[in-house]
């Protein structure tokens, strides 16, 4: 009997991979009418989907901003083509991050320390699961479980069909500068001291000789180059899954498994909220709070002077680990490491 259970449910996830990996090269629908009696028939109303949006603009005389995301999406796709080979299916887990939004047809993949906390307040004030200005949502309401549906609670037929007709989006950021900010949100500058408890005191113990008791009980002190060590110790993933906050971009959204329409970035976020939430119908909504340039430029200071310390092989050996998201998103190697 046990391995007739395990036998139906390795077929019912290998029926669910084999779909979503159909769905990698599967056409999109551009006209949401088709789908209309599958997704509700209150779907849009009448108006033109995201995805419709999008094509109208690639179809005629782009903006410059429109040209920057049809090169981004060129570019994904082309290093994807160069530097993945055969991939594992995708699991219903692996979906996870994905949030969607059935009242405006959108998909928006969330990689912590890239403005998900905005995004997820935007999402929830899109989709009516809160009112008002986005600003005003407090951000632990924003990411509490089950206040947005993840792609990951339909069946494969509905992740299907949304996955065709929907506007798919991710925000990414160079790979370092989102480490050195989920360092300084985590350990540095703690917002719970529960999150220092679960991993500073693992850090701790397995990293730090002689570590004092305090050390040891609270995880408080976790230096930069003690974190690093963590993650690049074979142990830590053996254990256990990468904590969201650290791991890699791609490892959370699957781009080259899934059709990303818009790529955003946290260096462009101002830009690039406006051109989703244009694609979306809601021009006038805002986006909380982007970055000025110059807190980008402290961000990228701060990862600088947190890498002045860590030796040239060690850098070396992190670069290999988030290799990927530099390739799949075009980010060159920052010009403090020392690679060579």
């Amino acid at each position: 009997m046990g391995k007739r259970c395990a036998r139906r449910r390795w077929l019912a996830t290998t029926c669910l991979g084999t779909a979503l990996l159909l769905l990698c090269v599967a056409p999109r629908a551009l006209y949401p009418a088709l789908e209309s009696r599958a997704l509700g028939p209150n779907w849009l109303r009448g108006r033109k989907s995201p995805l419709q949006r999008l094509h109208d603009l690639d179809q005629g005389l782009r903006s410059p901003l429109a040209e920057v995301h049809r090169q981004r999406r060129d570019q994904l796709r082309r290093a994807c083509s160069r530097h993945t080979r055969r991939q594992r299916l995708l699991r219903p887990e692996d979906l996870r991050h994905v949030l969607v939004d059935d009242t405006h047809g959108l998909l928006y993949c969330y990689v912590p320390k890239v403005a998900c906390t905005n995004w997820k307040r935007v999402l929830l004030t899109l989709s009516g699961g809160a009112r008002g200005d986005p600003r005003g949502i407090p951000a632990h309401e924003a990411h509490l479980p089950g206040r947005l549906p993840s792609l990951a609670d339909f069946s494969p037929a509905e992740i299907n069909r949304r996955l065709r007709t929907y506007l798919a989006f991710l925000f990414v950021r160079d790979p370092f500068e989102r480490l050195a900010s989920a360092y300084r949100n985590k350990f540095a500058r703690p917002y719970s001291a529960a999150f220092q408890r679960r991993y500073g005191t693992r850090i701790v113990r397995r990293l730090r000789p002689q570590a004092g008791p305090e050390a040891l009980a609270r995880g408080h002190d976790v230096r930069f180059a003690e974190f690093l060590a963590y993650l690049l110790d074979p142990r830590t993933r053996r254990q256990e899954p990468f904590n969201e906050h650290w791991e890699r971009a791609h490892a959370l959204c699957h781009p080259c498994r899934l059709r990303y329409d818009v790529v955003g970035k946290f260096e462009t976020l101002a830009e690039d909220a406006a051109f989703v939430l244009g694609l979306a119908g809601e021009p006038g909504l805002r986006f909380p709070a982007p970055p000025r340039p110059k807190a980008v430029m402290a961000a990228r200071d701060y990862a600088a002077l947190l890498f002045r310390d860590i030796s040239p092989f060690y850098q070396r050996r992190l670069f290999d680990l988030y290799k990927m998201d530099f390739l799949l998103f075009n980010y060159s190697a920052p010009p403090y490491l020392r690679l060579h």
